[in-house]
């Protein structure tokens, strides 16, 4: 099921790149170094290991760009659809990120970690655990505030998880997708100004 998602997205990613070179439209670009935040919100499909089932659910994240290509990022989670007997999913998550700007997109790559809390099922309580994150996506700039993530793939590392008692310790690796939208609150130094025709 994720991987039929995972097809649909990148054909919208493939419409998404015709669309903007038939339309051939100029867009902003950087003269030099300047600073950004972008603040938005995504919908995410992860194959949970525990249990094993693709959860889905609403995210919020925040892109400050430092320089052109290099920023921070931050991004909360919350998987509550598709769940088994109560048992989901939430990851607060944060660090560098790196993009390239080619027009109207921008590819990027971020490695992140933080935190991550697993509910089990049954109501037998949760867990609080260390994760870390690596991914990359598709990012395209419809208007100068306004930014849709064509795409988000985003693989997670939880290296210290039990069971239950008396069980050996392993790691989880949630694996997904998400797409969104983000509106530009500050924009500072060093951009020209665009017009979009």
């Amino acid at each position: 099921m994720l991987g039929v998602r995972m097809s649909l997205a990148a054909v919208g990613v493939a419409l998404c790149l015709a669309s903007g070179a038939a339309q051939a439209q100029k867009l902003p670009t950087a003269t030099g170094s300047g600073a950004y935040l972008d603040v938005g919100g995504t919908y995410s499909e992860m194959q949970a290991e525990y249990p094993r089932r693709v959860l889905g659910g609403a995210g919020i994240y925040a892109d400050l760009n430092i320089r052109r290509h290099l920023g921070i990022e931050g991004e909360v989670r919350w998987l509550r659809q598709n769940q088994i007997f109560g048992s989901n999913e939430t990851t607060y998550l944060v660090g560098p990120r790196f993009e390239l700007h080619r027009g109207r997109f921008s590819p990027y790559v971020k490695g992140l970690v933080g935190g991550g809390k697993l509910v089990f099922p049954y109501g037998d309580g949760y867990g609080d655990y260390t994760a870390v994150a690596f991914g990359g996506g598709l990012d395209v700039n419809l208007t100068e505030k306004i930014k849709l993530r064509a795409f988000d793939f985003e693989y997670q590392d939880w290296p210290v998880f039990n069971y239950g008692p008396g069980t050996q310790q392993q790691a989880l690796t949630p694996y997904g997708i998400s797409a969104g939208l983000s509106y530009r609150v500050i924009h500072a130094g060093g951009w020209r100004k665009h017009r979009y025709k």
